[in-house]
């Protein structure tokens, strides 16, 4: 209490102290938010999955910089035959020591660096990932909000769309729609890596709003009964108002849990997808090179080329997991660690 509200105490007025533990701190509220964290700074395995996520989204983040560490001119940066001998890399392995300037040794056939085409693969993996995310989460808000806090028509019509989709074959659908974008839209080479691009996203999308807008109106039908709602209806305030202003504010904590789950899947799908054929073409990806290594029959004489980019997409996607799994124990209050 500050001199100023001590001057104004009258005469009968008495100075509630802050209430205090057993040890003598000061009891302070503190925000679902604010707990939540303080719940992830304890837990241990989320701060190791958290550093290692920083690194390999570093790593994409600054591809230019790690390849100029090492000297390597980018991912398309050969020598042609002068780098290959019957095919493998004249250095580096599989049949020559380690070299600073390719520690991960160079492609076979096409001499292509190998850690300059991992680290540009992590940048599409994890840009992809993320744009599909921020759609498909706006999305999934959006007709979340609409069906729960719809009653008739519309929440029938929300609903048998989210089941439809759900029901769909999500590999049919990408076989099936993937090629169809990209004929439609792909005029020439140098706009086709683009549309490539463009058509997986929304091919991850199309394919995943569904789950968050399930979760959203499930919230929803139970948080429209509450009083503050019924109070913003009774005072006249607009459905968009209530929608985006009453009701999602409490909505974070499960939209967080979806983001963090919802992220490493789409990096192993588009890595998936890749490694079929109908993902990304025109830029580096670590499933067009796992592809590569296991079609060439390379993983035997030359288990690097194969296993670097498989470990790196592996290590990516479990921290990922690890990662989301303890952001939805962090904001579950019925959990205990």
């Amino acid at each position: 209490m500050t001199v100023a509200d001590l001057e104004t105490l009258g005469p009968g007025d008495e100075q509630v102290e802050t209430p205090r533990d057993s040890s003598g701190k000061k009891i302070t509220g503190r925000s679902p938010s604010r707990i939540a964290l303080e719940r992830l700074r304890k837990d241990k395995l989320a701060l190791v999955s958290a550093a290692i996520v920083l690194v390999l989204v570093l790593m994409a983040i600054f591809a230019p910089l790690v390849c100029k560490i090492f000297g390597i001119g980018g991912p398309y940066e050969t020598n042609g035959a002068a780098d290959l001998e019957f095919g493998y890399p004249r250095i580096g392995p599989p049949f020559h020591g380690f070299t600073w300037s390719h520690p991960l040794g160079l492609a076979p056939s096409t001499a292509y660096d190998n850690l300059a085409r991992l680290v540009y693969g992590l940048r599409v993996s994890l840009g992809v990932a993320l744009g599909a995310t921020i759609f498909s989460t706006i999305i999934g808000i959006v007709m979340g909000l609409m069906a729960g806090f719809a009653r008739g028509w519309l929440d029938r019509i929300i609903s048998f769309l989210i089941d439809l989709f759900l029901s769909f074959p999500f590999i049919l659908g990408a076989l099936a729609l993937a090629p169809i974008i990209t004929s439609h839209f792909a005029t020439d080479e140098n706009k086709l890596k683009w549309v490539q691009l463009f058509s997986l996203i929304t091919v991850l999308v199309v394919f995943g709003w569904m789950y968050l807008a399930r979760l959203i109106r499930g919230q929803v039908l139970s948080l429209r009964e509450r009083e503050f709602i019924q109070a913003a209806q009774v005072l006249g305030a607009p459905t968009s108002r209530i929608l985006f202003k009453e009701l999602l504010p409490n909505l974070i904590a499960p939209i967080v849990v979806s983001i963090s789950l919802t992220l490493p899947g789409y990096v192993a799908a588009e890595a998936g997808l890749s490694f079929l054929g109908i993902g990304i073409t025109g830029f580096p990806s670590l499933g067009q090179t796992i592809l590569r290594a296991s079609q060439g029959g390379y993983y035997d004489t030359y288990p690097l080329y194969l296993y670097a980019p498989v470990l790196a997409v592996t290590v990516l996607v479990v921290a990922l997991n690890l990662l989301g799994d303890s952001i939805r124990d962090a904001f579950d209050p019925k959990t205990r660690r």
